[in-house]
């Protein structure tokens, strides 16, 4: 983005004759976006972007449809958000997947407004965009009375949709507009963008039994990221969105690809923050239409296969993950937040929560101040279920670069720190903070970025 905040449009200049701290331009994001091979992406979905009109500018997309064309069922599941105030788009998905017994086979979005807090005209603007997707399905009839599209939207809180805009630009969508190829999923990825500075989308190969299979998906979020998203049966529990799909060609059972990405969710999107707050619309989305599976059966739970399944939807989860908070508004650096020697992984989770959402933290990290009182403060302010041990922990920073990592506490002594090693490790636009509880064997991860001051100009004139 490299946008200097408006009061201080000098890349240098400092805040004051008294202020150490120096405003940086935000690195260049562009990189982390490249073309995949058209050969990288699952069998079975034809998906595009297209402008429709919510948002001003007709060079914007803002208008994606995803459609699964496989003959075999497709299997679908979702996490969202935990917010009281869930949007319509939420409730509409979650009911769709509670009447079709974790079957769908289209996923419709829009960017540019949330169809959040819009009361029942919001539900109704989302079901007549599920009602005209379903439109698009071959072999999908009227008179059915399950629906088979989910459906996403991100934006801003509390205007009602364009809805007339929205229908015009789903019904406009003939099957030779949609594509299988990296510019159809590029599409697609851009119309899910508000604040982002580029399309998310990540693909790989897996193998199951001896079968290749493929996963690819997208995601998007800068701002207002801090996830904490469940299963639908979770769903009655009370943090710019978080919107995320994850496709594949193989064989899975609603009930096991549920599990396996509730499983992984914890363990990706649930483990990212941005600024802390918890949006209303956060979702992400796994259909699995079984398109590379030729004869083989669906996997269930109970399947040896299963946990291999689980663990590279995992993987891929965590890699999309990563790339939100990479675009992070306003971010200078990509942290790796790792919490070791955990009673449990709750436990090491929530610590890395924490440390990952402290202001003090953030604030510190772009003022690449090596100012390790503050990540123990944030450590010691989480109830665990064995007390810390203060004299057990430990504290090192870990650059990316594979050189020698930093202790600054061990077993809870503070080092003589050398501080200007401490200012090249935090100086670089990645590194890691390992915290060592010393009080059990579990872990967790979570990833972050500092606080600047461009984070502030972008969310002061978000709505102008």
């Amino acid at each position: 983005m490299n946008r200097l905040p408006s009061f201080c449009p000098t890349i240098g200049r400092r805040l004051s004759s008294s202020s150490t701290i120096i405003v940086k331009p935000v690195p260049a994001k562009e990189r982390h976006h490249a073309p995949i091979p058209n050969d990288s992406f699952p069998y079975g979905y034809s998906l595009t972007g297209v402008h429709c009109g919510v948002k001003k500018k007709s060079s914007v997309l803002d208008l994606a449809v995803i459609l699964s064309t496989s003959p075999k069922p497709t299997a679908a599941a979702a996490c969202f958000t935990r917010n009281a105030f869930k949007a319509a788009p939420v409730l509409v998905s979650k009911d769709v997947l509670e009447k079709s017994a974790g079957r769908a086979r289209a996923i419709v979005t829009n960017s540019g407004c949330a169809n959040a807090v819009t009361g029942k005209q919001g539900l109704e603007d989302a079901w007549a965009m599920v009602k005209a997707t379903d439109a698009l399905l071959p072999g999908k009839l009227k008179s059915q009375d399950t629906s088979d599209t989910l459906v996403m939207s991100t934006g801003v809180i509390g205007q009602n949709l364009p809805i007339s805009k929205i229908l015009a630009g789903i019904s406009s969508l003939v099957p030779p507009s949609l594509g299988s190829d990296f510019a159809s999923w590029e599409c697609a990825a851009k119309a899910f963008m508000t604040t982002d500075t580029f399309p998310k989308i990540r693909a790989r190969a897996f193998t199951l039994g001896g079968q290749t299979f493929r996963m690819a998906g997208m995601d998007k979020g800068a701002g207002m990221i801090h996830p904490d998203m469940g299963p639908p049966s979770d769903f009655g529990q009370l943090h710019a969105t978080l919107l995320g799909c994850i496709l594949t060609d193989a064989a899975v059972s609603p009930k096991a690809l549920q599990s396996a990405l509730t499983y992984a969710v914890e363990r990706s999107f649930n483990s990212i923050s941005v600024d802390g707050d918890m949006s209303t619309n956060d979702t992400i989305i796994v259909l699995a239409n079984g398109a590379a599976a030729g004869e083989t059966k669906e996997i269930d739970e109970h399947d040896p296969l299963f946990t291999v399944f689980r663990d590279e939807l995992t993987s891929f989860a965590a890699e999309l993950a990563q790339l939100v908070v990479r675009d992070g508004e306003g971010a200078t650096k990509f942290v790796t937040v790792s919490v070791e020697g955990a009673p449990t992984f709750t436990d090491a989770h929530r610590v890395a929560s924490s440390i990952s959402t402290s202001a003090l933290v953030k604030t510190a990290l772009y003022g690449e101040d090596a100012n390790w009182g503050r990540i123990l403060a944030a450590t010691g302010s989480v109830p665990l279920s064995t007390p810390i041990d203060p004299y057990r922990v430990n504290v090192t920073f870990v650059p990316a670069d594979g050189s020698a990592p930093l202790p600054v506490l061990v077993r809870g002594e503070p080092e003589l720190v050398d501080e200007v090693r401490a200012k090249e490790i935090l100086s670089e636009e990645e590194f890691e903070v390992k915290v060592d509880l010393g009080l059990g064997s579990e872990s967790a991860q979570y990833w972050t970025c500092d606080f600047s001051y461009e984070y502030v100009r972008i969310n002061g004139d978000y709505r102008s």
